[in-house]
């Protein structure tokens, strides 16, 4: 029962994010960062499997685990630049407080994409093509991420007008920063892949050809409409075969020079 109302506290951001972090504590701040590691890890590994899983179990497994390692990655490499910007502007939040604040806004991330985990399943089942799937796990993870982005800044604006702990510069900065992460976030996606496999490909840890995500999604979008436009309309090349023409031109020639000997 105390797991459960762990859990549910978690997620009371969501509906109050006034008073969210003046009721934490130290003691209750470390549970909560704890339930929500859990959860990211929980929600990632789902919605990894999900995706995995048009191709096979192992591929769902293996993807399952790299979504934790991408959303985990992202924080852990992001977070002390952001720490140490927020302290150098004059922020009174503690280390705990930031904490809390970024990984609120990858749960809530973690949460809506797993919510979409029938959609994809849907389409799977129903044949999905293997680019719209990919274009759509992409949308996915875009739409997720800004409702988390946003959860995060209507924190930081919460600490900044209410409690003055916060400056407002730091608001600013911070979504600069966002960008810095969305970008990191897609550089580890492209390292990690793949995490979908077409049905007919062999399962592959990582691929190593290269380019890079953006040119992946263009690519994607071609294949998409190449496949949604089968018909090719093809006009085969007519042939033609010049015309033997050396027969008349030596008779002309004959005729000239019978006219002059005359």
């Amino acid at each position: 029962m105390r797991n459960f109302t762990g859990i549910t506290e978690v997620f009371r951001i969501f509906q109050n994010k006034e008073s969210y972090f003046s009721d934490i504590n130290k003691q209750q701040s470390n549970r909560l960062i704890i339930n929500q590691l859990l959860l990211i890890c929980g929600f990632a590994f789902l919605y990894g499997m999900v995706m995995g899983s048009y191709h096979s179990f192992l591929q769902s497994v293996v993807t399952g685990m790299k979504v934790i390692v991408l959303f985990l990655s992202s924080v852990v490499i992001c977070f002390p630049s952001f720490f140490i910007i927020q302290q150098v502007l004059g922020s009174k939040m503690s280390f705990r407080q930031m904490i809390v604040i970024v990984l609120s806004g990858v749960v809530l991330t973690a949460t809506i994409a797993v919510s979409f985990a029938p959609i994809v399943v849907v389409f799977q089942v129903t044949g999905g093509n293997y680019h719209f799937l990919q274009l759509l796990h992409v949308a996915i993870f875009i739409f997720a991420g800004i409702f988390g982005m946003r959860l995060m800044v209507d924190a930081l604006k919460y600490a900044c007008e209410t409690k003055s702990i916060y400056p407002q510069i730091g608001v600013t900065v911070f979504r600069i920063w966002i960008i810095i992460l969305a970008f990191v976030g897609i550089q580890l996606a492209w390292n990690l892949r793949p995490f979908l496999c077409e049905k007919n490909e062999e399962f592959k840890l990582f691929r190593k050809y290269e380019g890079n995500f953006y040119t992946a999604i263009i690519y994607s979008v071609q294949q998409l409409i190449t496949t949604a436009d089968p018909v090719k309309r093809d006009v085969p090349a007519t042939i033609v075969k010049p015309a033997d023409t050396t027969g008349k031109i030596s008779d002309g020639a004959d005729r000239i020079l019978n006219q002059i000997n005359k």
